[in-house]
């Protein structure tokens, strides 16, 4: 069991940032992490949970002692009871270590009222025999200085020579050079880096998107009065202006994430503002400020910005007020804003030398595939694939920004069907940068030339060109076909259609997979320690034996594809004797198929059971908990039971995914965020590595069991 201890140099380093990004660097690496608090520091404000806990427990679903209330471990110094309690610091820090590989301890933050801290820091890590690692913010200070200050605060815990002080990590890094040169500087700025003793962990730049609140926030925090709530919970604060100015002069500033703060009887920038917003400019809010109430004359020509969800917000107070109420805002990360924490703690972890700290850590004790080590190796393997996928609606917001997310980062070469001049149009009014290399096909332009292949492929359903021409202007069916012709190897869709829109076409045109005879499907279940695999739960109703031994083999191949080691548990209702005997035949018949993998079964148990949630048999009990695939025997109880498990609050689910086609076919949510569209293409182009590119000869499509056709 190994421990890092989390010390900052100062205030205001950003500590339970970092925090965030560690646990997530080191679930990346397969460990099994904790993390401990132990003495809250509540912020002025602070009713609820201590924010440090309850942040690593809803973005990574870990669950730590409670940590100790600031004035009973004030009480106990001031009594001379620092053993005591350090001896109960230590046995919570045992719980929340239990089966664990390693845990992330979060130290105390010095503060004008707790300049008691850094002592308490140092006896809280020799008390728990951890690795100390250092959290510091670069100031307005040279980097000869700023080192110094780091090599002071080592000293307090035995000095950079102490082979437990392992070294720093440098957060909020404003610097115009590029981060190696600027980690090049550091190194070469101090002695305190020379040599292996005492190292820099991690230099992470400043990102303003990340500090960004939700509007929502801004009207909690100054107590504003919403006029018009919009999109307030989904809109985020990049810039704040308060116009004063004449509307010409303003036009400029109206940017995305730019909220707006003028006095209430300013009808010109509330007018332009709407304006801009009713024009595509996702602006964050319109604050009206000095208590004057808007016109509703006005109001009325501003209903459709509105409509279009620009949230408007009012406060008494006047404009210099209210301009340093703006100022004095708390910027942590409000505890339920999880999208933020989410990317705040991705973004740290792809800055800080994962691969230096796993190896201290040493191998884990049974390779843990978490969420966020499951999302990153499926990056990781989507940029190794290198795969073409194609985007039917292609000008919808969220789309053009996962394609251009996925073009930019390596993950896959994305294809846009949509009309040029309509992305650019989105991308401009979102903010968006159109990467070089980012295609984008006007299908007006390239429709035609599928109608005779589309022709040809459905010849057996009576298909003639006008009606495949009609049948083409649906962008899906077009993109479909494009997989069908071996011009993509992958298809996204679902962001603004229904998942039967996305996958019919694919079970009409898209032709099996070799060795396989029927299209079935499966959804990833995120848990907080691990991922499931469960199949059939949208495309066969009633499978067969045969049917459901080849569903079993395809979940498990399309496990082991993205990175789960596949261990298949096939699953029976208990008390049905027809369905237990159905279930042992498929077993039977997956065993002689594929001696190569493991099938436990029939296991009569709930859902609740697959994750430790219920009572089950002992025999039963231990296959299902070594298990990672869990296939249903019929449509009814697989779609039951993904249902169960989605209503799970620490549980996100991604599909349905199609497999067994020789090309992938995924569907989205429709509320699917823009990061759930990055992941879902970085699947299927990882789904799409592992199926083969070609197939010699047009064979017939196979008997599909769900009749989407």
């Amino acid at each position: 069991m190994h421990s890092f201890f989390i010390a900052p140099t100062g205030f205001g380093v950003g500590l339970t940032s970092v925090s965030l990004g560690l646990v997530g660097t080191l679930a990346r690496a397969g460990l099994r992490v904790g993390f401990f608090k132990p003495i809250a520091q509540p912020h002025p404000g602070d009713t609820g949970p201590e924010r440090s806990s309850e942040l690593i427990a809803r973005t990574h679903g870990l669950h730590s002692p409670a940590p100790l209330a600031l004035s009973r471990v004030e009480q106990m110094l001031g009594d001379g009871q620092l053993d005591e309690l350090l001896e109960d610091i230590v046995s919570r820090y045992q719980l929340a270590a239990q089966d664990k590989d390693v845990v992330i301890v979060e130290g105390m933050v010095p503060t004008r009222h707790a300049s008691y801290a850094a002592r308490v820091n140092f006896h809280l890590a020799k008390s728990l025999d951890a690795d100390v690692i250092l959290v510091s913010a670069p100031e307005q200070e040279s980097l000869g200085e700023l080192c110094d200050r780091v090599g002071i605060q080592a000293q307090q815990f035995g000095g950079p020579k102490d082979p437990k002080v392992l070294g720093v990590i440098l957060n909020k890094v404003r610097s115009e050079e590029d981060l190696e040169a600027y980690a090049r500087r550091v190194r070469d700025s101090s002695a305190l880096f020379r040599g292996e003793d005492f190292r820099l962990l991690g230099c992470i730049p400043w990102q303003e998107e990340l500090n960004a609140p939700r509007t929502r926030d801004i009207a909690d925090l100054l107590g504003a009065r919403v006029l018009n709530a919009g999109d307030y919970e989904l809109r985020r604060v990049l810039k704040i202006v308060l116009c004063a100015r004449a509307v010409a002069n303003t036009v400029q500033l109206l940017k995305p994430g730019t909220l707006v703060v003028t006095p209430g009887d300013r009808d010109d920038i509330i007018l332009a503002a709407s304006l801009a917003a009713m024009n595509g400019v996702p602006l964050a809010g319109l604050l009206l400020c000095s208590d004057f109430s808007p016109d509703p004359r006005i109001m009325e020509l501003c209903r459709g910005a509105l409509l279009g969800g620009l949230p408007l917000l009012t406060v008494a107070t006047g404009s210099y007020d209210t301009a340093t109420d703006l100022n004095r805002l708390n910027k942590e990360i409000p505890l339920d804003d999880r999208d933020r924490a989410e990317k705040v703690a991705e973004f740290i972890a792809s800055h800080l030398d994962h691969d230096w700290l796993r190896i201290r850590c040493g191998s884990p004790r049974e390779r843990h595939l978490s969420p966020a080590a499951f999302r990153y190796q499926l990056e990781q393997r989507a940029k190794a694939a290198n795969r073409r996928i194609v985007l039917p609606e292609g000008s919808e917001p969220r789309t053009v920004q996962a394609a251009a997310l996925c073009q930019a980062r390596g993950i896959a070469r994305c294809v846009l069907l949509a009309k040029p001049e309509e992305v650019r149009n989105v991308a401009q009014a979102q903010g968006i940068d159109l990467p070089a290399g980012l295609e984008i096909l006007d299908p007006d332009l390239i429709r035609a030339r599928y109608v005779a292949p589309m022709v040809e492929l459905r010849q057996g359903k009576s298909l003639n060109a006008p009606m495949a021409a009609a049948q083409l202007e649906d962008n899906v069916l077009l993109g479909t076909m494009m997989l069908a012709l071996d011009e993509a190897d992958g298809l996204v869709s679902g962001a603004i259609h229904t998942t039967a829109s996305t996958i019919r076409p694919a079970l009409q045109l898209i032709k099996p997979a070799p060795g396989y005879s029927l299209v079935s499907s499966l959804y990833l279940m995120l848990l907080p320690d691990q991922v499931l695999v469960l199949g059939d739960c949208a495309v066969n109703s009633a499978p067969s034996a045969a049917q459901l031994a080849e569903i079993a083999a395809q979940s498990a191949d399309s496990a082991k594809a993205l990175g789960i080691d596949p261990r298949v548990a096939m699953l029976s209702a208990p008390g049905n004797a027809e369905e237990l005997a159905k279930v042992s035949e498929a077993i039977r018949l997956a065993r002689l198929e594929r001696p190569d993998l493991t099938f436990d079964g029939p296991l009569q148990i709930d859902i609740a059971a697959l994750v430790g949630n219920g009572p089950q048999p002992a025999a039963e009990g231990a296959a299902a908990s070594r298990a990672t695939v869990f296939v249903f025997p019929d449509l009814s109880s697989g779609n039951s039971s993904y249902k169960t498990l989605q209503g799970r609050a620490d549980c996100l689910s991604v599909g349905p995914m199609l497999q067994g086609l020789r090309k992938p076919v995924n569907d989205l949510s429709r509320s699917a965020l823009v990061d759930d569209i990055v992941y879902t293409i970085a699947l299927t182009a990882t789904q799409a590595a592992s199926l083969p590119q070609r197939m010699d000869g047009m064979a017939e499509t196979a008997a599909i069991g769900g009749d989407l056709c």
